[in-house]
């Protein structure tokens, strides 16, 4: 067959392309802009995280990795940094790494399966936290000591064990976090979830949207004990949910992960006064916005403290994929083998929204 003889069919591959790129860019077209996020002239240093699940150990991530400017976590559900990094992937890269790593997530910082081969070994892992520290991946471990650390484990959760939830415990001992900086709730009947008062499932069940109806307000208590003291909820403080452009904070990045939208709670008073402080508050895996809907940003709380106590809650969202079924924060390295460090992509894109925050305005 000559070039002149496929000739027809080259112009009508080419029209039928034509036709697609047309499609997709009118599909582009019809697509609502997303807001970009606001400048608010907010406090960097004093930030604190929270998250629930993949959420609590991407908490745990940030925080160390900006422990110079974040001085409190709380980890509901979760286990202790760098949990699934495997010796066997520091020289792989590429998807075999995130494999491997995911079977050590499951079995051994989820269920308790590899205790006896030293799964998770705390001591191990605030090695390999100073190791990080020492090459400058992240910040260094004595920014630490001040910080405020809250850990909740349900005796009733079987998708992260409470043993887990000790060796997070152990964890944050030996970097040097002193014991009374550290508050750990794990007395309670909870299935798998972050716990509420009069909201979600029954206290003890593992069920979407893993909101927990507990008669505890863990919203509140976290902060409280992150913060310090903070005035009572008032409906009188007025408090605009945002939905804001994630992927702006992403366009350098690769296989970053996160959904187009996230959501920032901003009080009023943020809005015409500087210095407000920052909460990020990491949802878990199955509990996006692309999954329950806004249930978590609703339902969990964060709200009705951040009125009345000047606090802007950022709430970024990540995006389910193949690489990524349930749409969890990357604690296994989906995204890359920097996923703990400052380089991570989640790390870094939200680290952009702070600054935004931030920015003067």
């Amino acid at each position: 067959m000559t070039l002149w003889s496929i000739r027809p069919y080259v112009r009508r591959l080419g029209t039928v392309v034509g036709v697609v790129l047309l499609a997709l860019g009118m599909m582009a077209a019809c697509r609502p802009e997303v807001p970009g996020l606001p400048a608010l002239a907010a406090r960097l240093d004093g930030t604190t995280v929270s998250g629930v699940s993949s959420g609590a150990y991407m908490a745990g991530q940030f925080h160390l990795a900006h422990s110079r400017i974040v001085t409190g976590a709380a980890l509901i559900a979760g286990g202790p940094y760098g949990c699934a990094q495997s010796v066997y992937t520091r020289g792989i890269f590429g998807p075999g790494s995130a494999l491997i790593n995911a079977s050590r997530a499951i079995n051994g910082c989820m269920g308790n399966d590899l205790a006896a081969w030293g799964v998770p070994n705390p001591q191990q892992l605030a090695e390999q936290a100073r190791g990080f520290a020492s090459e400058g991946r992240i910040d260094p471990l004595d920014t630490m000591i001040g910080d405020r650390i809250y850990l909740f484990s349900g005796t009733k959760d079987e998708t992260v064990l409470p043993e887990i939830g000790v060796a997070a415990l152990r964890f944050y001992e030996r970097i040097g976090v002193p014991a009374d900086h550290i508050k750990r709730v794990a007395d309670m009947p909870a299935g798998h979830g972050f716990i509420a008062e009069a909201k979600g499932v029954a206290c003890s069940t593992t069920a979407q949207p893993y909101i927990n109806d507990c008669g505890y307000d863990q919203a509140g208590d976290l902060l409280s004990f992150l913060l310090g003291s903070l005035a009572k909820p008032d409906a009188a403080a007025k408090v605009e949910r945002l939905v804001f452009d994630q992927h702006a904070f992403a366009k350098d990045l690769i296989d970053h992960g996160l959904a187009r939208e996230g959501v920032v709670l901003v009080p009023e008073r943020c809005r015409t006064e500087a210095g407000c402080r920052i909460h990020i508050a990491y949802h878990g895996c199955r509990q996006s916005r692309a999954i329950v809907g806004d249930t978590f940003i609703e339902d969990s709380g964060y709200g009705r403290w951040a009125g009345p106590n000047r606090l802007i809650v950022l709430m970024p969202q990540a995006e389910a994929s193949t690489a990524n079924p349930y749409g969890c924060w990357d604690w296994w390295g989906y995204t890359g083998t920097d996923y703990l460090t400052r380089k991570g992509p989640q790390i870094v894109a939200v680290r952009r929204m702070l600054d935004r925050l931030a920015a003067a305005k």
